[in-house]
Formats: C-alpha cells, structure tokens, sequence
C-alpha cells in the first residue's frame, strides 16, 4: 500500500519548494519537485542598461547575493568582448571564494546538521566524554570540559522555557537519528560557534565588496575596490582568512567525518546519475582551461570519462511548468511568459523550469564539482577525496549519496580555504609590482553574452541579449533550477526527485529522512513535502523546522 506525505513547510532552506512523494512499503517509490515561487527578475530587466543588471540580479537570493552579480557582469562582459585586468579576475576570485567560505559551513550547521543532529538529546551527554571525544577528532580551542558544561548549561535552560525558538517542531527523538548523546553535545557547541563564524566570513566578504550581503564593487569591466588595495585592507583580510581557515581545518571537517561516521548506510541513498560543472576561478583570462575547479559532464556515474561542457546543449523545458506553451529553449533564446493553471503533478506543478544538458537531467552543486575535478585529475581534489574515503573506510560508489553530497561540500570548503591563501599572496606581489589596474574600458555594441560560473550551490549561467545599449532579452538558469526543477517533456525525473527514489521512510509522519536528502541539495527555494495516502485519501500534513 502507498502512502502519500505533506511537509508544509519546509524550513531551513532559501524561498519556497514543495515536494511530494510517494511511499510503498517503506521507501519513496515516486515524488515531484515543486517551486511555488515565481521569480521573474528576467521580465524587469528588459529594456534597462546592461551596466545595472548584475544590481537587480543580486537581488534573487538574500544569501548567494554576489554569485549573480558575478554571472552578470561576467555575461555582459562576454557581449562586449571585455577582458578584464589580472588584478580585478583575482579579487572577483577572492570575493567568490569568500562567499563558498561563508555558504558552505553555514548551511551543514545551520541549515542541515539538525537532520542528523539531535540537539534535545545533547542534554544526556556527559560534558567529560564530550570533552574526551573533541580532543580524539580534532585539535580546535575551546574544547574542553567547562565549555561543554556551559553550552549544555545553555541547552537545558533553552529546552526548559519552552521556547525552543529555531529548533522547534524538529523531530528529535526520531529512531533514524544515530549519534551518541556526546557528538549531539560537540554538534551543538559548533553550530554556535559557527554562529560567531558566519559574522567573521561575511566581513570577509565585504572588504572587497563594501558591504554583505549585496556587495557593491562589482562593474562590468573589472571593479571598483582598487582604493582598497591597501596594506590595513589585505592585513584584515588575511587575519580572517586565516581564523576562518582554522574552523574548517580543525571543526568543520573533524565534524564531518565524525558524524558521517555514524551514518555510513546513507552513502547508498540519494544518489543521481548525471553531473555537469561549469568550473569556476579563472587562473587567467583563458577560459575554461584555466579555471582552478575544472568544467566537465560526467553522464552515468562514469567519473573516468568526464566530457568538455557545450553551452549550445543547455535546453530549458516547460512541459511542465506554469509557463506558456510546451516548447524547450536555448537559454539564449529563452522566454518567461507564466501561465498559472493549478498544482497538477501529472500535468504542470512548478515555477521552475526543467533545465536538461544534452537531453539528460543534471546534478550541479559540491558533489558535480567535486566528481568533475576527482574525474580530471585534480590533485588537490584527489588527495582530499581519497584520504575522506580512507577514513570512514567507505567505496567510492558511495560518494553518488545524500552522505557524499554533504561530504563534498566540506571538500570544496576545504580546497577554496587553501587556495584562497595561495590567491591573497598573488594579490600582495600584484600590488608590490604596481599592477593594480582594476578597470577595463569598452565599446558598446549589439550581442549575446554568457556568464557561466560555479557557485556554491552549482551551475550558474545567466544569458544576456543587448540591443542600442538596452537588454532586450535576460535569462537565468540556476543552480536550484537544475537540482530541483520538474520532470522534462521527457518526464525524466529531475535531480532531487531521482535522489528521493528508494529512501526509506521510517515514520510518514516524521519524513526525516526526506529532509537529509533535500536539505544535502542546500535548496534557493521553500519547499513542502506532500505525501497522500491514494486507498485511505489520508494527507498528513506536517511542519517542520
């Protein structure tokens, strides 16, 4: 017997998703991706100069602000034949890099550990084993026996009012939770001392970037931060790169394998079958053969055939999706014209369009990067990935996992932290050479350009048409696109509706398990898991936090 399940809402993630599921003896047999939030940036530009889009782009998420600043000047750069100074591609570099520094860790800690974390049961642990514990995984201060005591302190009182604030509805207690009372303890304490963090990545961010979330030194033609380039400037940066590096060297990945550790079985669920990357971190102005993380497909799992990446195989389809007509497009020719009918998961369900490379449904993101540089022979990537496999002593297979999406996102943490300090030292022998030009003039005139970039969430392209110096026609297509996007004319199944196939699902009316996998995607949208029961016409309708 099947069952169907309502999740409304769902939160700890960025705008509005819903997602429906259907369950037969245990495990999810079928489910659908719904965006329930039309965007339709792409309808205001038009007809606005060029130079100000990457302004109102930034404004499509209140997190990854910079990301489609970035995508932006970069696709109007492409219009105009623009290329842009050494020292400006290298602080668009750093302020990229920043943003992965502050994405990654807050969304395992803020956003996705209570999947795994059970705070409530941290009041059982005992502050000395905690203690013990810290030290076995890691060498991070402030891991002793009086700050484990005052951050369980803090729990009970926290639990005893009542007022659980951010941790309310979660289900804890719920048997698929793993970890002992001690590691529950040690999650806590780091998820507040991510808190502190997350402050210190985001001043980061805005030292090149006047300001966070919406940074302003961006432009087409390089940017606008050159009366930064001062000692004071990069000594601040430097002093918090490097206090950030320590947390992920030293909490961050510690915390990872410790509790993929106890979780080992979900590196056989969630898993898809196609990656693409769009690369990311230009070395010079030659694209994409310089960029640090590579650009490649990998189709079926096949990490040792990873294929050079053709835009013109990027179609957008709205079979469907509450948009006119059924036909499939190029982004470059792409159209936004919405037709809401109604919530309809055999006909049209989703805002979002259905995103497909060369025919198939991709999934972008940390694991696609990850896979895409493991593929080419990226040192770096290779020797983080093989010692991560060596120590919870798991195959390769299960990086194709909820467990090895979440794992990847702390590589990819862990390699743009270590070459972060490998660009901030080229950035001190650029200025100590006097190549400081930040800024490239141009001249304007009629064309398509493309920005492809990979953010933290994963591919980002965006596609401008401009004529007499006015945008004529912008589109976007984003990484949660990609990930969470409906079925295709096709009805291919998209990324997160393939990965939900098969997760096993212990209580319908506590879906955790549902919540692992479509947090492990870091989701730009709300969403809402629906399950309905098709011989009772039972819906359980849950909230959760």
């Amino acid at each position: 017997m099947a069952n169907r399940i309502v999740v409304d809402p769902i939160t700890r993630i960025e705008g509005h998703l819903r997602i429906e599921v259907e369950v037969e003896n245990g495990k999810v047999k079928n489910a659908w991706s719904s965006g329930t939030l039309f965007r339709g940036i792409e309808m205001i530009l038009q007809g606005r100069d060029p130079r100000d889009a990457w302004l109102f782009t930034q404004r499509a998420c209140g997190v990854c602000t910079y990301v489609h600043g970035l995508a932006s000047v970069r696709c109007v750069d492409d219009a105009l034949d623009i290329k842009i100074p050494n020292m400006a591609r290298l602080l668009r570099n750093i302020m990229m890099g920043a943003q992965y520094l502050h994405d990654h860790p807050v969304h395992f800690y803020a956003l996705s550990a209570l999947d795994w974390v059970d705070v409530v049961n941290a009041l059982e642990a005992d502050p000395k084993k905690t203690a013990d514990l810290a030290a076995a995984v890691s060498t991070a201060p402030g891991s002793g026996v009086k700050e484990f005591e005052a951050v369980k302190d803090r729990l009970k009182a926290f639990v005893a009012s009542g007022q659980l604030g951010p941790f309310a509805n979660a289900y804890w207690g719920h048997p698929a939770y793993k970890l002992p009372p001690e590691a529950n303890l040690m999650a806590a304490k780091h998820y507040l001392d991510l808190l502190k963090m997350q402050v210190k990545a985001a001043q980061l961010h805005a030292i090149f970037g006047a300001k966070n979330p919406h940074i302003q030194s961006l432009t087409v033609g390089g940017v606008t931060c050159g009366a930064d380039l001062n000692a004071d400037r990069v000594a601040h940066f430097m002093f918090l790169l490097k206090e950030i590096k320590s947390f992920i060297d030293n909490v961050y990945i510690p915390d990872i394998l410790a509790v993929a550790g106890f979780y080992k079985d979900w590196g056989a669920i969630g898993g898809t079958t196609n990656f693409l990357a769009y690369g990311e971190f230009p070395q010079t102005d030659v694209e994409p053969d310089s960029l640090f993380l590579p650009r490649g497909v990998i189709f079926n799992r096949d990490i040792a055939s990873v294929g050079a990446v053709d835009p013109g195989k990027i179609m957008e389809h709205v079979r469907h999706s509450w948009y006119e007509g059924n036909g499939t497009l190029h982004p470059s020719k792409g159209e936004t014209k919405p037709k809401y009918t109604k919530m309809d998961v055999d006909d049209r369900y989703s805002w979002l369009k259905a995103p497909r490379y060369d025919g198939k449904a991709c999934e972008v993101g940390p694991l696609a990067r990850l896979l895409v540089a493991y593929g080419s022979g990226h040192p770096q990537a290779k020797a983080t990935v093989d010692s991560v496999l060596q120590t919870l002593d798991i195959p390769a297979t299960a990086l194709f996992s909820t467990l090895g999406r979440t794992a990847a996102r702390a590589i990819n943490t862990k390699l743009i932290a270590d070459a972060m300090v490998d660009w901030t030292n080229e950035l001190i022998d650029l200025i100590k050479k006097g190549d400081t030009k930040t800024y490239q003039s141009y001249a304007w005139k009629d064309g398509m350009g493309m920005g492809l970039n990979d953010v933290p969430r994963g591919a980002l392209g965006h596609w401008v048409d401009i004529k007499d110096k006015k945008i004529k026609n912008y589109q976007m297509v984003v990484p949660s696109t990609w990930n969470l996007g409906p079925r295709c004319a096709k009805d291919i199944l998209g990324p997160v509706e393939e990965a939900l196939i098969g997760t096993p699902i212990a209580d319908p009316k506590k879906p955790l398990e549902i919540l692992r996998t479509v947090h492990s995607f870091d989701p730009c949208i709300a969403c809402a898991v629906h399950v309905i029961d098709p011989h009772t016409n039972e819906v359980y309708k849950v909230k959760v936090l």
